[in-house]
């Protein structure tokens, strides 16, 4: 939710005449979007400031550390942005740069949808469905900041499906504080947005689309209805269910608002329902009266379904929640049990057997490693492939090769489609390169018996960089969305009347310039002459014409 965030604020400074830069240094001013779940996010975002204010750097500090601690000390002297505000984050920015400390965080109605945008991926769309959430948890910070849940309508989201399909999107991905919430304060559920939105999805899969995480309270209900959608061919098998615990008694001290049942419920459903299914889930160890006997109940529940992908935290307390005031399981304990289950967790061993497969995969991003592209499954496995990045967008078949623990590795056997074209490439083009045919419609591949009648597989593919994803699970730095921005020299601010000139520079003048001057070439001359010569005949006919009347008189 707060990279869409990010990606929106960019965006608008972007479209504004502002430039985004990797360069701290350089920057003019330092945009920093904050995330409160766990603490270690707010202790990044205290250290990226006190960086911010030995460098005399100007400050905009936005996201939900602002909007749900607005006075904590570390934003003394800051300007902040509020989660519903940001799409007034060029006022907070040019108010800064002026010298002034500007705070927004009242909330309104929810931000435009159809904002300007600057993707960190460009073939993935993060499309948030609403804010906020029905839930109480004990432990969140998040609602504090998010507040109440706050559905966009299934047209305004129907309508950016559209458009984004029509930018050149692959993947959607839908994000939320609860996706199973969707819509019960404007009268709607999840499985009527979701219908309404996979009948704007090519059946052959050409953009994908991936459902946010929910908590089992609020898609119990509509567990056959959500898986199939699940089966589509255009949606990701893949759900994040987070569970938190495997005992009952700790959920109800986070007022989860479900058993342990419930959620076996939800997993064994759609397991059953959806072939290839594949469910992601949380766990917090050391949550305040958590016991020996409620942590081994959370271990078998892990063991019981060996689920890939588990994301285990211990438990921080957070400011101005009632776990805060909960006396703590003592910190040794907490971080023994952490790694115990993470010594569970990674002895799994999710993907073997898979060598030799088939898969059909999505390919998106590139690794950390810089040589992998990186793939999806349809039930969301990342598949590495040795492919050069003119792939970026394309589906492919590919033959598993090998597996490792968090991800498998691919070859590619044949070629979907490509980028902003739905097409299949033909066995001819396959013969002559698996990996870099050229991707330009009723043209032969770069290694055709006419090869200067193609492009290079370079000069066809998209050259815009594309940020990798590590494959670790880690966050880097990227992944705190400290974005930098650095004021363009050209750009003259008129205050008084809010808009932004922008003075020509030289190749503007000349293009000007060219645009006055008259191009005489061949096609030209040719058709002056004519009309020149026809003008002739014409007048020459007309004298003739005239003088026999005279004659004749």
């Amino acid at each position: 939710m707060y990279q869409s965030d990010s990606e929106y604020m960019a965006g608008q400074l972007s479209a504004y005449g502002y430039t985004l830069t990797d360069n701290p240094e350089e920057a003019d001013l330092w945009l920093i979007n904050t995330c409160t779940v766990k603490s270690p996010s707010q202790s990044a975002m205290d250290t990226i400031i006190s960086k911010g204010k030995g460098a005399k750097k100007p400050l905009v500090v936005a996201g939900c550390v602002p909007q749900g601690s607005r006075n904590i000390k570390e934003l003394e002297g800051v300007s902040i942005v509020g989660v519903q505000q940001i799409d007034r984050v060029v006022e907070v920015v040019e108010e800064t740069l002026k010298g002034h400390e500007v705070r927004l965080l009242n909330r309104k109605t929810l931000p435009a949808l159809d904002l300007p945008k600057v993707r960190k991926n460009k073939f993935v769309e993060i499309l948030p469905i609403n804010v906020g959430c029905l839930g109480a948890c004990t432990y969140c910070k998040t609602k504090h900041a998010r507040g109440h849940l706050g559905s966009y309508t299934v047209d305004s989201l129907v309508q950016r499906v559209k458009t984004v399909i029509a930018e050149g999107v692959r993947e959607i991905w839908l994000s939320s504080e609860d996706t199973g919430a969707y819509g019960r304060d404007i009268g709607v559920n999840l499985p009527i947005l979701l219908n309404a939105m996979i009948a704007e999805l090519h059946s052959t899969g050409s953009t994908m689309l991936r459902v946010g995480m929910t908590n089992p309270p609020y898609i119990l209900e509509h567990l056959k209805e959500i898986a199939e959608v699940l089966c589509h061919p255009s949606v990701y098998s893949f759900l994040h269910v987070p569970v938190q615990s495997g005992s009952n008694a700790v959920l109800t001290a986070m007022n989860r608002e479900y058993t342990v049942e419930e959620f076996r419920t939800v997993v064994d459903t759609l397991t059953k329902l959806v072939p290839g299914m594949q469910i992601a889930t949380d766990i917090i160890c050391g949550f305040p009266g958590e016991t020996d006997d409620d942590f081994a109940q959370t271990v078998q529940l892990i063991k019981d379904y060996k689920l890939a992908q588990v994301h285990i935290s211990q438990f921080y307390p957070r400011p101005g929640t009632p776990a805060a005031r909960m006396k703590k399981v003592p910190s040794a304990i907490v971080k023994k049990r952490s790694r115990e289950l993470t010594a569970v967790f990674e002895s799994f061993t999710p993907y073997n057997g898979m060598e030799g497969l088939i898969e059909r995969i999505w390919i998106t991003d590139v690794a950390a490693d810089g040589t992998h592209l990186v793939g999806h499954t349809k039930g969301y496995i990342q598949v590495l492939v040795n492919a050069p990045e003119s792939l970026l967008g394309a589906s492919a078949t590919v033959r598993i090769t090998s597996v490792g623990r968090w991800s498998v590795f691919g070859e590619v056997i044949e070629v979907l489609s490509y980028n902003a074209q739905d097409r299949t490439l033909n066995k001819d083009e396959l013969s002559c390169s698996k990996v870099s045919p050229c991707d330009v419609n009723d043209e032969p591949c770069a290694c055709s018996k006419d090869p200067d009648s193609c492009c290079s597989a370079v000069q066809c593919a998209d050259t815009s960089e594309v940020a990798a994803i590590p494959n670790n699970g880690k966050q880097g730095e990227d992944d705190q969305n400290f974005d930098r921005l650095k004021k363009r020299n050209s750009l003259v601010l008129k205050s008084s009347e809010n808009t932004v000139l922008q003075e020509p520079t030289l190749k503007e003048e000349s293009i000007k310039a060219r645009a006055n001057t008259v191009q005489w070439n061949i096609v030209d001359k040719s058709l002056v002459a004519g009309i020149f010569l026809s003008f002739l005949i014409a007048v020459a006919c007309l004298s003739q014409l005239w003088s026999r009347k005279l004659m004749s008189s």
